[in-house]
């Protein structure tokens, strides 16, 4: 890389880094934290709307530079305007995003080091899979500055119960790590010099199965939730056999038995 594009990077505020079907998405104002502004958050919803539509992606990684991972939206922006329009666009723009990282077809996890408050730990909530350092906090804090975090509140009312939410969005309360995977925000914990690699690790290992059945199954997965248990059995076993009409499950099945490594072809 040249000195050029070496600058150009470093003031780019979202970076991206794809091997071997691997997309790395970091968030690059360590100098405010990574705060989600306006700006932000079209990068984001740019980029995943770019991935969403690029097959050569499997996994896709949210990850942080500097000291932190996010503390939610830039608060002295936010506070740059008083319309009420403003303010509206802004959540609807950060609520799309979240939105777009479900129904997307890749896998997403978040790589969390550092402090995820409100929006931020929105962000990780709202992620398909997160892992974090040991020293990482959460809080949704807002109620300390007189906001109470209602749209960091959806995931979180998804993730965990609600007794353990609503301690969080009412009281402010950071949380360690620890807590955090026992309250089913993130899936692993580990020490923060193996952060990158255990990530990565996950990555590379979803990265290896099948892509429809990967990007059929998410999607079956979120689609299911509000539906009653008829229904969503019903649509399972829908999702299922249309699964088992591919490529790929039949590739898949026929290797299992002939005991050799399937050649997936992503339909």
């Amino acid at each position: 890389m040249s000195a050029n594009a070496d600058q150009i990077s470093s003031q780019s505020i979202l970076l991206r880094e794809d091997n071997d079907g691997i997309a790395t998405l970091i968030l690059n104002r360590p100098a405010q934290y990574n705060a989600l502004s306006g700006e932000l958050l079209t990068e984001l919803q740019t980029t995943l709307d770019e991935i969403d539509r690029d097959d050569s992606v499997r996994v896709v990684i949210i990850a942080a530079s500097g000291k932190a991972f996010c503390p939610g939206h830039d608060l002295k922006e936010m506070r740059s305007s008083e319309d009420r329009e403003f303010h509206q666009a802004l959540f609807d723009r950060c609520g799309r995003m979240m939105l777009t990282i479900n129904r997307l077809r890749q896998p997403v996890i978040a790589r969390v080091n550092g402090i995820a408050t409100a929006a931020g730990c929105q962000l990780v909530a709202n992620c398909d899979l997160a892992v974090a350092a040991e020293d990482a906090r959460f809080a949704v804090s807002g109620i300390n500055v007189g906001l109470f975090c209602s749209t960091p509140a959806v995931p979180l009312s998804r993730n965990m119960h609600r007794k353990q939410a609503l301690h969080m969005l009412l009281t402010g309360d950071f949380i360690s790590a620890q807590t955090a995977q026992q309250y089913g925000l993130v899936n692993e914990v580990v020490p923060g010099d193996e952060l990158e690699a255990v990530t990565l690790a996950l990555a590379r290992k979803i990265a290896a199965k099948s892509a429809h059945a990967i990007s059929l199954g998410k999607d079956m997965f979120y689609k299911q939730l509000p539906m009653d248990l008829t229904a969503a059995y019903a649509y399972a076993a829908e999702r299922m056999t249309c699964n088992m009409d591919s490529h790929d499950a039949r590739e898949g099945i026929d290797a299992f038995i002939e005991k050799r490594k399937p050649e997936w072809k992503g339909k």
